[in-house]
């Protein structure tokens, strides 16, 4: 008997898990994927180059309020769980939905999606979108690099526009953002390990993306996304954690697998997080991850000019991701505005414009920072709007890109970087390098 199933995504993992679970077994029937979390990536088709033989027609994607009727009219026998950085409590209220409808609802494990690659996999990942992946990536690739390996990064998936021109996506220099029509979003994560000089792919079709990836490598490193668990098998396993949200590593979904799977548990942002949420986040490791190398670290914030900000009225805009399902109040750029004398940090609220405006009522926990929300050209716009209608004397932008390439701000604006530094010994290159066997 065919099982009926809907796939539970948000562009990314959802993707990924039918792909190599679902796409060429003639024991499921996938009738639809629904979407969350990431602006207007409904209403599309997961077109035929990608579903398969089996798929002729492709598999269509909607809303995912839609969930409970589409289970109803299409007799659904299996719903599957595939996003990331939900709470524990929201994954089940999502399940006890889907079993009162009459299905059966599943989450597949970590493992069991994961591709294994003939090169090693370094996986960095995270218990909670925002602790510190991507500073995290370019260290790894930095220390790899300097033992003279070739290094290529793999990205957990953005694909947000035409999935068939995303199948797999190579970028290596900034004409390649333009030829992929690359969202803030996508540019956040592969800009600046552009600029390091690595070369980073992406897109949907990650055993195509590994075959292509191998041929160019010495050593992947794979750059997570959210909190999600990594789509290859590692050799190491980093996990990056927040000590401004202690005790996240065991609330959200599939943030706690990553910690019991971690090899190497790094505590970030020691240089600003409070010592009680340091030493709660270290408690935690050594009771349900006896076994990782525990690493201290410090995100450190880096600005040029900080004399600028000193009592002057700034507009602070910080990563998008962070802000939204990440459930961050304050970034790097709050961070530094306070640190470096800012008198007034503006309120960006009553000059939302457009999708910006239903940000905010979405994530009403965001007050006094505006996130760098840019899912499309439309949002883009719409956050230039709002920048440019606000009340400041700066701006100061905290994203991993250089904003001002892609908006045109009438303000000055000042950019804040955030960088890994090790905090004492150990040191991430001794123990990533001695569980690589790279070193004695």
């Amino acid at each position: 008997m065919i099982e009926k199933v809907i796939i539970m995504g948000a562009a990314g993992r959802d993707f990924h898990n039918f792909n190599v679970y679902f796409r060429d077994n003639p024991r499921y029937k996938v009738i639809a994927f629904t979407a969350a979390q990431i602006p207007d990536i409904e209403g599309r088709l997961y077109p035929p180059e990608l579903s398969g033989e089996l798929y002729p027609n492709g598999i269509p994607v909607y809303p995912e309020e839609k969930l409970s009727r589409l289970i109803r009219e299409h007799k659904v026998d299996m719903v599957a769980f595939s996003y990331s950085d939900v709470p524990h409590v929201e994954v089940m209220h999502k399940a006890s939905a889907v079993m009162a409808g009459g299905a059966d609802f599943i989450l597949i494990g970590a493992t069991y999606t994961m591709l294994r690659s003939e090169k090693p996999v370094v996986s960095v990942c995270a218990v909670r979108t925002g602790c510190g992946k991507s500073q995290t990536t370019r260290q790894v690739c930095r220390i790899l690099r300097d033992k003279g390996k070739k290094v290529v990064a793999v990205r957990h998936p953005m694909p947000y526009g035409d999935l068939t021109r995303q199948i797999v996506q190579r970028f290596s220099s900034y004409e390649d953002f333009g030829k992929n029509d690359c969202t803030i979003e996508e540019r956040e994560e592969y800009e600046p390990l552009v600029d390091q000089g690595i070369v980073v792919y992406a897109g949907v079709d990650y055993a195509k993306i590994l075959k292509a990836a191998e041929q160019e490598a010495d050593v992947i490193v794979w750059d997570g996304g959210n909190n999600d668990t990594p789509f290859y098998y590692p050799a190491v396993h980093i996990v990056v954690f927040d000590p401004h949200r202690p005790g996240h590593e065991l609330l959200y979904y599939p943030g706690e697998t990553n910690m019991l799977m971690a090899d190497i548990a790094i505590i970030n942002k020691i240089d600003s997080a409070p010592p009680a949420g340091v030493e709660q986040v270290r408690k935690n490791i050594e009771k349900y991850a006896p076994s990782a190398a525990v690493i201290l670290a410090e995100s450190a914030v880096l600005v040029e000019q900080p004399e600028l900000i000193k009592g002057k009225q700034v507009l602070v805009v910080e990563d998008g991701p962070t802000l939204t399902h990440g459930g961050m109040a304050y970034g790097a750029g709050t961070i530094a505005a306070q640190r470096h004398g800012a008198a007034v940090i503006a309120d960006p609220r009553p000059y939302a414009f457009g999708s910006i405006k239903e940000t905010y009522r979405r994530y009403s926990h965001l007050a006094s920072v505006l996130p760098a929300m840019g899912y499309g050209k439309n949002q883009i716009h719409d956050l230039e709007q709002t920048i440019n209608s606000a009340d400041c004397d700066a701006v100061l932008f905290a994203t991993p890109i250089n904003l001002p390439k892609l908006v045109n701000i009438n303000k000055p604006t000042l950019r804040v970087r955030y960088e890994y530094r090790d905090h004492g010994e150990p040191s991430l290159a001794q123990v990533l390098l001695r569980k690589l066997k790279l070193e004695p």
